[in-house]
């Protein structure tokens, strides 16, 4: 007997098709197990997206197209703009030689100055050969911190201030071993004395609005602290330069035009700063990177308007338009769709290298999801959040048979420990690739 080619075609189509949808049965079963039934869980507010890029279909969704809080998957969409917009390698600044070992400078935003993840630096090396550097502050546009950050968090290492020209991450590193010491040195002078009468344990804190640090008595025995310190416009930018570079600096308010005289001088390769930034969720390099990518594309340095022009250009096609503030997830006012992030991690997918998408990402068992997926390695890579009673995670998954799938999974106020959500988290999304 002759086959119908056309029968064929509609028997596998129909075979496809209850394939999927057991597919997608069996999803739904999980998350109600592992997740929506789960007491920890019950009264939180919970959004799942599982996503086929292969057949461009959604697999499971559950309040996926609702807003929550996202905490650090924020740094999904800064790190997409970042690799689309940066380069291969950072743009630490822009100079103009004058002649004579004079030289206008445009800084860049760019977070490796100085920071102690990075010995080698060319913008350091660099300015240290010039007799007179003339640092404009016309392309910085922003504020220090960002819309909704905490304000009493300004003593933590994670809540470093923006600026336009980062000198050592933006905090000083205070510690003791036998002397004690801080870095930059420029704020080790005014707590030396009072270090060295001190003879049992303390602390170290910065005055609100300042940088005034002060010691405090404790029961522990100091070691060491990194605290922000208080950028006060470029004006301690300056004495810091300064102290380093042995007065050669002069702030200056004039633009710089991109012409051809413009000089570009790299420091770091990008994705050195982005695997960083997305492995220790580190909320100032994230900051930094979207003001770098201002800077590139709009020719000065605002959040708010680079966030803008992402919206309506490279992001427009998203599936719910998110509110979106700052650059690391700090700021509470942000709030994003569980399909938001299945859209940015498939326009990621779509544009750059699977190679360096999984170089940049965590896996199993690394980053900060260390303690998680430890059997996994290779098979996940994403991307954590967490803030107060907040928890998300979104990425890639490689099921056991094979197939690749996006999934984000936001978690808002949660009354439990983060720890069990987590622990619920990682039960769904390991099922999934274990049974798929």
């Amino acid at each position: 007997m002759k086959k119908n080619p056309a029968l064929l075609v509609l028997a596998a189509c129909f075979i496809f098709l209850i394939a999927s949808c057991s597919i997608q049965k069996q999803i739904a079963k999980e998350a109600k197990q592992d997740i929506l039934t789960n007491a920890d869980f019950m009264p939180a507010h919970v959004g799942i997206s599982i996503y086929d890029p292969s057949t461009q279909q959604y697999l499971y969704n559950y309040q996926a197209d609702k807003f929550f809080v996202p905490a650090s998957n924020t740094k999904l969409f800064s790190c997409y703009a970042a690799m689309k917009y940066l380069g291969d390698s950072l743009v630490a600044l822009r100079y103009v030689d004058k002649g004579d070992g004079v030289v206008e400078v445009e800084a860049n935003g760019d977070a490796s100055f100085l920071h102690p993840d990075f010995k080698n630096q060319p913008a350091l090396d660099f300015l240290k050969k010039q007799h007179k550097i003339l640092l404009t502050d016309e392309n910085w546009k922003d504020n220090a911190l960002g819309a909704g950050w905490a304000w009493d968090d300004y003593n933590s290492d994670y809540l470093a201030e923006r600026s336009m020209m980062p000198v050592y991450g933006n905090v000083v590193s205070f510690s003791k071993k036998e002397n004690f010491k801080a870095v930059p040195s420029y704020f080790q002078k005014p707590l030396e004395e009072a270090v060295a009468n001190t003879k049992g344990g303390f602390s170290i804190k910065r005055e609100y609005g300042s940088n005034q640090f002060t010691l405090r008595p404790s029961a522990n025995k100091f070691t060491a602290v990194d605290i922000p310190f208080y950028t006060s416009g470029n004006q301690v930018l300056l004495q810091l330069l300064n102290d380093t570079l042995q007065n050669k600096v002069a702030l200056v308010h004039f633009k710089i035009d991109r012409l051809p005289d413009v000089v570009k001088l790299y420091s770091q390769p990008t994705d050195s700063l982005l695997k960083i930034m997305m492995h220790r969720s580190d909320n100032f390099f994230a900051e930094q990177s979207l003001l770098m990518v201002s800077n590139e594309r709009l020719g000065f340095m605002n959040t708010a308007k680079m966030i803008d022009t992402l919206l309506k250009t490279d992001l427009s096609d998203l599936p719910q338009k998110p509110k979106w503030v700052d650059g690391s997830g700090l700021s509470r006012y942000n709030l994003f769709s569980p399909q938001d992030f299945v859209s940015i991690l498939t326009k990621m997918k779509n544009e750059f290298s699977w190679a360096r998408i999984t170089d940049i990402l965590e896996t199993g068992g690394s980053g900060t999801i260390s303690s998680y997926y430890k059997n996994y390695a290779g098979r996940i890579y994403a991307k954590t959040g967490s803030l107060s009673n907040h928890i998300a995670l979104s990425g890639y998954i490689t099921t056991k048979k094979g197939k690749q799938l996006i999934f984000s999974v936001l978690v808002n106020a949660h009354q439990t420990s983060p720890t069990n959500i987590r622990k619920g988290v990682e039960k769904f999304l390991t099922a999934v690739m274990d049974k798929y």
